[in-house]
């Protein structure tokens, strides 16, 4: 590790000449604390200290000075610093009695107020021309009659204003001055509201007003300004943005950098008598923007090489590029949109085509299964019919035998019209899945019933071909929003899958449908076939169209009922089990999610 590393820290004491929150110190020691640790290669241990006999007149300077000595004997300082010209005075007047041997530097200090300070200590003075900032601001607004000057009534605050009324009398019989000295805030808010035409404000300094009361920070010029009904001049850089309406004022920043310049090479070694700085003037002129534009003062009337600051720039000045842009595009979106509506046009023409085909594949499906469904279903049908014939024959037989056999009449008409309920729930069965409705008709069913129904069209097929068929149902009711049709057909395809994949393995042939709740907001069905199960090299695609194991299959079949599926909101899958693959599918169950069908 370097030297530097264990170099010990350079102790500097800063004195503020009324507070640490008092403006316009309060920037000065802000700012010149920054520049310190940046123009300093050596690490800086700040200590800070306060003045009080600025605010109030009988405050006990000798109390502060015992302070200072209490607290900083056993502490070596490098440097003092003091903020202002109470702290410069109070220094300079105790000097044999706070530490005399350590170098001193007097920061931010008026030049009126630097005569008495010692030769063997270094100082960074401003120049403060009041007289000027006045005649600036005659110079702006000729037409001024009456101006209303901000000051308080501490010490400090007292010595200038005995400063402004021996230099503003000259001006006394052009202007009507009103110094606010003797008033509290509040008499001086109910003053700056209320003031005559061709008047304006110079904001000073508001330490302490007659009431004795304190004023921190910048809350008293923002408390004047929101009720001002004249314009603010203030000649205090640290009240620039907070409507001052602006002037030459003392830029802070430049006495802040000058005096951690100083402070540096006092640091370093050299002696403060020696280092001669001349005072820092007031900088060129800044105006606020905004204040220019409340008190309707034209740019024009502002002297030569002024800064005009917070400028509103207009919405084309800010986002010139942006709109250049939006214009392009406005342009460019009027093209496009009419090129778009054509298209709209030719699209919504295609994607009625294209649904209408869709809905057209979706019924030929039906027809194909039940094209294979359809010797089996006719056996079912003969059934039932040959059932009524034989029936009506016996009872025709019955009416011609005496004497009438009215009861046993009675149980051949049961029979008959339970035949032909027997045939009326095939043929409508058979009808409904034929259906070529071009709308869902969508209702809440029970998944269980669905399954009922696809076992009593499907069963003559599936004993004809020796596949035993169970069906393991949910004990409770498992209630969905769909098309019952769609969801027949998506089952129906789904069991007569399995029944051909099982067509060339040896038995046994067993098909199982089991239900069941399977989340708390989803339903599921499980379709699990006895057959070969699909190659792994098809199990990604089988739910592609034109995918097919059957070599007279179509491969629409499952692209079909997941379509039909994800319509619902739910999901269709496949996996491979020990012995045969298990289509599942889920739904969501009623009242669990909103549900749409696309």
């Amino acid at each position: 590790m370097t030297g530097a590393a264990f170099s010990q820290p350079k102790r500097v004491l800063i004195v503020h000449s009324v507070g640490r929150d008092f403006s316009p110190w309060d920037d000065y020691a802000r700012n010149i604390r920054e520049e310190l640790k940046l123009q300093s290669k050596d690490p800086v241990d700040i200590f800070e200290a306060s003045l009080s006999t600025a605010r109030f007149p009988d405050g006990n300077e000798d109390a502060f000075v015992n302070y200072l000595n209490a607290v900083f004997s056993e502490r070596k300082l490098d440097l003092i610093m003091t903020i202002g010209g109470p702290a410069a005075r109070f220094f300079q007047q105790n000097r044999q009695r706070i530490f005399p041997s350590i170098p001193t530097l007097y920061a931010a200090l008026a030049q009126q107020m630097s005569s008495n300070a010692p030769a063997t200590d270094a100082m960074v003075s401003v120049t403060v021309d009041v007289l000027a900032t006045l005649d600036q601001i005659l110079k702006l607004i000729p037409e001024t009659t009456n101006v209303f000057i901000v000051i308080g009534n501490s010490p400090i605050e007292k010595l200038w204003l005995g400063e402004m009324r021996k230099l503003f009398q000259p001006l006394t019989n052009r202007l009507e001055i009103t110094y606010s000295n003797e008033m509290s805030l509040e008499e001086i808010l109910k003053q700056v509201a209320t003031l005559p035409p061709r008047s304006f404000i110079v904001y000073g300094q508001m330490l302490v007003d007659a009431d004795g009361v304190v004023h921190e920070g910048k809350a008293a010029i923002d408390r004047i300004h929101a009720v001002a009904n004249a314009p603010i001049f203030s000649e205090q850089d640290a009240f620039f943005g907070r409507g001052v309406v602006g002037g030459r004022m003392t830029n802070i920043s430049d006495v802040a950098r000058q005096s951690a310049a100083v402070a540096v090479r006092i640091l370093k070694g050299e002696s403060p008598g020696d280092i001669k700085v001349p005072p820092i003037l007031a900088a060129s002129p800044r105006y606020d923007w905004r204040e220019l534009q409340r008190w309707n003062i034209s740019e024009s009337q502002l002297p030569s090489g002024s800064e005009v600051f917070f400028r509103v720039p207009s919405l084309w000045e800010q986002y010139r590029p942006q709109l250049t842009a939006v214009f392009a595009a406005i342009l460019l979106q009027a093209g496009i949109i009419a090129l778009l509506l054509v298209e709209r046009r030719r699209r919504l023409t295609a994607q009625a085509e294209a649904t209408s085909r869709r809905q057209e594949v979706v019924r030929l499906n039906r027809v194909t299964t039940v094209s294979v469904l359809s010797s089996s279903i006719a056996h079912e049908l003969y059934q039932p019919l040959g059932a009524i014939l034989s029936n009506t024959e016996a009872a025709q037989m019955l009416l011609k035998a005496h004497p009438l056999d009215v009861s046993q009449l009675g149980e051949i008409l049961s029979d008959i019209v339970r035949d032909e309920q027997r045939a009326s729930e095939i043929i409508n069965g058979l009808r409904n899945l034929l259906n070529n409705r071009m709308e869902a008709n969508l209702q809440a069913l029970n998944l269980n019933d669905t399954v009922r129904d696809v076992v009593r069209i499907v069963s003559p097929e599936v004993t004809r071909r020796g596949v035993v068929l169970r069906t393991i149902l949910a004990t409770e009711p498992l209630r969905v929003r769909c098309d019952p049709i769609h969801l027949q057909q998506v089952i129906i395809n789904l069991v007569m899958n399995g029944v051909d994949a099982m067509e060339e393995v040896p038995n046994p042939h067993e098909l199982t449908i089991r239900t069941n709740l399977a989340d708390a907001g989803h339903v599921e069905a499980r379709i699990a076939d006895s057959g070969p199960g699909i190659s792994d090299d098809r199990l990604t695609k089988i739910f592609d169209a034109f995918v097919t194991t059957k070599p007279q299959g179509t491969g629409l079949g499952l692209p079909i009922a997941r379509t039909i599926v994800e319509s619902y909101g739910g999901g269709l899958w496949v996996e491979n089990r020990k012995r045969g693959a298990v289509f599942c599918f889920k739904l969501p169950l009623v009242g669990s999610a909103s549900l749409s069908h696309k």
